[in-house]
């Protein structure tokens, strides 16, 4: 097979077929199990150098220390805690069957599904392919992935990296564009994952929907910041700013909007100005800023902007405002689209109704905290809530009076580290989790298994119901 070329669409259900017999005639137990995760954790540590070079060339550039950070080492530390907590994730979990069925005793059986199905998207093109698929190995299954068709090398490197660690009825590898990602979903996986827009979310629930198949779908949204009056200007500043402009924001638990109480919504614009003076520089040729993925992602982020300041809002770009025509059709043509804020912008906005996804943040001012949390109920539950303050009784407003797929308490992006911390969304930002033993469980079948003993109470219960048994079922119905 020539693993560069893309899958021709009459081969995706042999491939899926293939899997599903040798997963029948020899489901993973825990030495293959084990022994496949350490396979692939030596074989990507070998590879982490062609990694950073394949993500790279497919976004024109993005900085080695982003690649490692928010890939290589996500991935490995994934790995790690898998190996480290598979046997006891295996093991049978007690149930209490309660005094009625006394003496019988349950136990919940985590058992491998089958062919778990992995639609992965391209932000992150490694990370978000390659720790489902460790969910699904440590959980027994084999898999089939899909990445995007938007990274096509690194799509290739992940081709090359899985044959090198598993047989081809193990784990494959199905690249092409959007025709073979629709017949894909069409596949009647036993458990079908996809990360990427709710647009497309949509179109993958009901192509699996005849089939039946479970879905997990991890979305997107937009995930606010709330900056409560307490909290220092300076720190808050420093901490949004990496989780907007990390990956040029193209992020699904990126910040996609601030809001702060308005007295300080100027001096907040200062604060960010200086953070990314002191984080970019020159911006002529920025070493550490990633570029966009391609230009069609480009021009819906330039329509944004036109948007909101055709609509009257005020744009900002604290990097290269002053810039000549010349340098920014440069910059254009290089799919470098500057940090870019946007204050206070209509609601009906551009920015304000769909997930930006890119290096623009609207700064919304507002009076009182309940006034906050009634901009973010206007709008879809988001994938993640980042809110600011050292005082426990805001912070405890903020998470209880909204709900979101996860969230982190003064910082951004870290919740989805914690791999004991599921991560998922919920509505339109996602349903289902993965992560840690979350993920474990998501691409299992959590088998309940009721044992009864030789002698029991239940073979009392049978006609004709008087005398005893009429006591005694009076009693169990009480």
């Amino acid at each position: 097979m020539d693993i560069t070329a893309d899958t021709p669409l009459d081969e995706l259900a042999a491939t899926r077929e293939q899997l599903r017999r040798a997963w029948q005639a020899r489901k993973p137990d825990f030495a293959q199990r084990r022994a496949d995760l350490e396979r692939l954790r030596e074989v990507f540590r070998a590879r982490i150098g062609s990694m950073d070079e394949a993500i790279r060339a497919d976004f024109g550039h993005r900085s080695q220390h982003e690649n490692l950070l928010s890939e290589a080492m996500i991935v490995l530390a994934e790995l790690d805690h898998a190996l480290s907590h598979l046997r006891r994730w295996m093991r049978p979990r007690r149930a209490a069957v309660g005094w009625r069925f006394w003496p019988a005793s349950a136990r919940i059986r985590p058992e491998p599904v089958g062919v778990v199905g992995i639609l992965s998207p391209w932000n992150y093109p490694v990370n978000l392919a390659l720790v489902p698929v460790v969910s699904a190995i440590a959980a027994g299954n084999h898999v089939y992935l899909k990445p995007s068709e938007h990274t096509p090398r690194t799509s290739r490197w992940l081709r090359e990296l899985l044959s090198e660690v598993f047989p081809a009825d193990r784990v494959a590898v199905a690249l092409g564009g959007p025709e073979v990602g629709a017949a894909f979903a069409a596949l009647p996986f036993d458990h079908l994952l996809f990360t990427g827009s709710t647009a497309v979310g949509r179109k993958v629930m009901a192509a699996a929907a005849p089939n039946l198949t479970p879905v997990t779908l991890e979305l997107g949204g937009k995930a606010p910041a709330v900056v409560c009056p307490d909290y220092p200007l300076e720190r808050a500043a420093a901490r949004i700013a990496t989780g907007k402009w990390f990956n040029a924001g193209q992020t699904c638990i990126g910040v996609d909007y601030v809001l702060i109480d308005a007295p300080r919504r100027d001096a907040f614009v200062e604060a960010l100005r200086r953070e990314l003076h002191a984080r970019y520089g020159d911006f002529s040729a920025p070493h550490d800023y990633t570029r966009i993925i391609n230009d069609g992602q480009y021009a819906r982020l330039r329509h944004y902007v036109d948007d909101a300041r055709a609509r009257g809002a005020t744009v900002i770009e604290p990097l290269t405002g002053d810039a000549p025509d010349d340098a920014r059709s440069r910059m254009a043509q290089d799919r470098i689209f500057p940090p870019t804020l946007v204050l206070d912008p209509p609601m009906d906005s551009e920015v304000m109704r769909n997930e930006i996804f890119g290096p623009i943040l609207p700064v919304v001012s507002y009076r009182t905290l309940d006034d906050a949390l009634a901009r973010i109920h206007s709008m879809d539950r988001p994938l993640a809530l980042y809110p600011f303050s050292d005082d426990g009784r805001s912070v405890e407003k903020i998470v209880s009076g909204t709900l979101a797929g996860g969230v982190t308490v003064n910082d951004t992006l870290l919740h989805f580290g914690a791999h004991d911390l599921p991560f998922g969304g919920i509505g339109p930002s996602g349903i289902g989790a993965i992560h840690g033993r979350t993920g474990f469980d998501t691409f299992s079948k959590l088998l309940p298994v009721f044992r009864q003993r030789r002698w029991a109470g239940s073979d009392l219960l049978k006609p004709p119901y008087r005398g005893f048994v009429d006591r005694m079922v009076r009693l169990l119905a009480r």
